[in-house]
């Protein structure tokens, strides 16, 4: 695998190590999931991709919960980082 997601429902999964752009495999903890996806971006040891297409302004969840916001729209298969979402840390809303 290359990278994993925590919950069926995250947004994001976190690479196990460098990924180049291209065939990746993702799998999910919580099921038996497994799925290949193309990722458009180079994604470091540690850092997030995108599951799932994200408008400006939606959550973004990992680990079943909020971690953040999306400041711009993210596609599939994108990197996310801070370029392109704001903690929710410590907001309310």
């Amino acid at each position: 695998m290359d990278l994993l997601a925590h919950d069926d429902c995250d947004h994001v999964a976190v690479a196990v190590r460098d990924v180049p752009a291209g065939d990746v495999r993702v799998a999910w903890l919580s099921s038996e999931q497994r799925q290949s996806l193309e990722a458009s971006d180079s994604i470091p040891f540690g850092h997030k991709m995108a599951l799932a297409d994200l408008a400006e302004g939606d959550e973004v969840v990992e680990y079943g919960v909020r971690i953040g916001v999306a400041t711009r729209p993210i596609h599939r298969g994108e990197l996310v980082h801070t370029h392109n979402i704001r903690s929710a840390r410590w907001q309310t809303n």
